[in-house]
């Protein structure tokens, strides 16, 4: 609008500048050609003054967007004009608002994880490739920098002041626990290692968590379910004992010699259910550390297949593992007798290996009733079982097994029914 009017004025202002040199010079050509450019200066004052706010409005536009990318949104812009440019001032608040307030959103959801963070029981250090300390929380520096603050430390001058069981345990690799102090002051330790890119770089994320108390709390009640399953079994056992040992004597007495051995043989029944059950307790509580040796699978593969029928799934000539194939051997036994037990059909047993890298992942499939939720989040508990007469430990056995070598073991139900029991080991 502005510039519609400057140029009908500049019009009018010639024509008549032009009609006043014409007198002057006695020749309209040269008046009409002199008239524009005597005023042509003053036209070009006044359309600088006319633009000067548009100009203004431009370069605070191109600030704020600057300002934008440097992540400051902490005000806007002024503009009393209308048409276009009040509408793209308009919408240029609009966005420097919604900036501000994703801004402000932000900063509350960062002062929230890092109050978290810092005063979470659980130790934390992230660790650069370096090998030197980002970030370490109020528990990571109480644990390890006696309170002072770890950022820009050498991990691994952390590392040599620290108790030697976590050196141990990080030297091992993956996640574990370890033990730290003597029988009197005993401090127990899940040590957990996530790596991961921060910025294109390789990082990694140390926790450790104290289990001291919580794992004297389920001691407790460990033992109590013991002494409840062994009292159990003990009474199933020695009450069917001591009445039958009573009812041989009164044969005797009165001379019915043929019933006696009858007598004799459920008592030397449930004496050997007990010492079994007696057997396998104390199998559980002293597995030995696993001797690791190089061990073929395929003659490993058919001597299990000697001791308990199933499919096998898997490489024709896996090569060779590093395992304890004594307890391996346990282990998989167990599980396969499970799967037979499980109301699958013998067919659909199938034992299947997978060598993936670094690890080789062992999988006990079945076609049985699978297990609910509730039995699938304790099966591999010590001392949970759902059968009659089960001593709870198979599964708990093969997890201590595997975790012994290194591993891990899960369970999952598998689509169209039945059961998978998971194992890895390393490679």
């Amino acid at each position: 609008m502005t510039f519609a009017v400057l140029a009908a004025a500049y019009a009018l202002a010639s024509a008549a500048l032009a009609v006043m040199l014409t007198t002057v010079l006695d020749n309209g050509t040269w008046a009409i050609v002199l008239a524009p450019l005597v005023l042509l200066p003053l036209i070009l004052y006044h359309v600088r003054r006319a633009f000067a706010p548009m100009q203004s409005l431009f370069r605070a536009l191109t600030g704020t967007v600057a300002s934008y990318r440097d992540g400051d949104f902490g005000f806007g812009l002024a503009w009393n004009g209308t048409g276009e440019l009040a509408e793209l001032v308009a919408a240029h608040n609009r966005l420097g608002d919604a900036l501000r307030d994703q801004r402000l959103a932000l900063v509350q959801r960062e002062l929230l994880l890092d109050t978290m963070v810092q005063h979470t029981p659980v130790a934390m250090l992230l660790i650069d490739p370096h090998h030197r300390v980002v970030h370490g929380n109020l528990a990571a520096r109480k644990l390890l920098g006696e309170g002072k603050r770890l950022e820009g430390e050498s991990f691994d001058a952390i590392l040599d002041r620290s108790p030697d069981a976590l050196r141990d345990a990080l030297e091992r690799g993956g996640d574990g626990m370890f033990t730290v102090g003597d029988a009197d002051s005993e401090e127990i330790y899940h040590l957990s290692r996530r790596a991961f890119r921060l910025n294109g770089r390789k990082h990694e994320l140390i926790l450790l968590r104290q289990l001291t108390a919580e794992l004297r709390r389920q001691e407790v009640q460990t033992w109590k379910k013991v002494i409840r399953v062994i009292s159990h079994e003990l009474n199933n056992s020695l009450a069917p004992i001591a009445s039958l040992a009573h009812s041989g004597s009164e044969l005797l007495k009165r001379g019915q010699l043929e019933r006696l051995p009858n007598a004799l043989a459920t008592i030397e029944d449930r004496a050997r259910h007990l010492e079994g059950f007696i057997r396998d307790y104390a199998r559980f509580a002293k597995l030995p550390a696993p001797r690791v040796e190089a061990v073929d699978w395929k003659r490993f593969i058919a001597q299990l297949r000697s001791q308990v029928d199933f499919t096998y799934d898997g490489p024709s000539e896996p090569g060779s593992g590093r395992f304890d194939q004594a307890q391996l051997e346990q282990c998989l036994l167990n599980l396969l007798k499970n799967a037979h037990e499980s109301g699958s059909l013998p067919r659909d047993v199938t034992f299947v290996l997978k060598h993936l890298p670094g690890l080789w992942r062992i999988e006990v499939l079945d076609r049985g009733s699978g297990m609910n939720e509730a039995v699938l989040a304790n099966a591999l508990l010590p001392f949970y079982s759902t059968k009659r007469h089960g001593t709870g430990l198979g599964l708990a056995l093969a997890r201590e097994i595997a975790e012994a070598h290194g591993g891990r073991i899960a369970l999952l139900n598998r689509e169209g029914g039945g059961l998978c029991v998971a194992m890895s080991i390393p490679d």
